[in-house]
């Protein structure tokens, strides 16, 4: 990231709506590109330290989940959904990671149309190591005070669940 600013643009972006007329809608706006703009930092923390594991967020997401899987494998419809992404993106993921040896693909036991994507043990490993450095690095120290951690689970949590993302 670049130096900081002298003044938050989201305010000033604020004060343009309310100077515009737009006073109702400017505080929504304000906390609609602040999340977003918050999202773009904490995703940029992350990146930082999967990058020198060769992972991406996405990448590390489906390794974190396939470990956290009792057998270490789930049907790729199923880890797109859990995922909450487009089955193209678990596609693009599982071949990236395939060709890196950190999980591979097998047809489901008793379901021919299912694919199953597993773990390696190296992709075993590669989701504790890089987990570890998430957690020292980024998820132990989020930049939010603790209590604040909490009001934004609920907040978000609420928001989600009004949005149709869950029951």
């Amino acid at each position: 990231m670049g130096a900081p600013l002298p003044r938050d643009p989201i305010a000033d972006a604020r004060r343009n709506w309310e100077d515009r007329g737009w006073s109702d809608v400017a505080a929504p706006m304000a906390a609609i590109t602040a999340i977003m703009r918050t999202q773009q930092i904490l995703l940029a923390r992350i990146e930082a330290v999967l990058k020198p594991f060769g992972l991406t967020f996405a990448r590390y997401e489906l390794l974190a989940l396939l470990g956290f899987a009792r057998k270490g494998a789930l049907p790729m419809n199923k880890a797109s959904a859990l995922l909450q992404v487009h089955p193209t993106s678990v596609t693009n993921a599982v071949d990236r990671l395939e060709r890196a040896g950190l999980v591979t693909r097998s047809p489901h036991p008793t379901d021919g149309r299912t694919t199953l994507v597993g773990l390696t043990p190296e992709g075993r490993s590669m989701a504790k190591r890089s987990t570890a450095a998430l957690n020292s690095e980024v998820f132990g120290a989020p930049g939010f005070p603790p209590g604040d951690v909490e009001a934004l689970i609920r907040i978000l949590a609420d928001f989600r669940r009004a949005a149709g993302d869950f029951e």
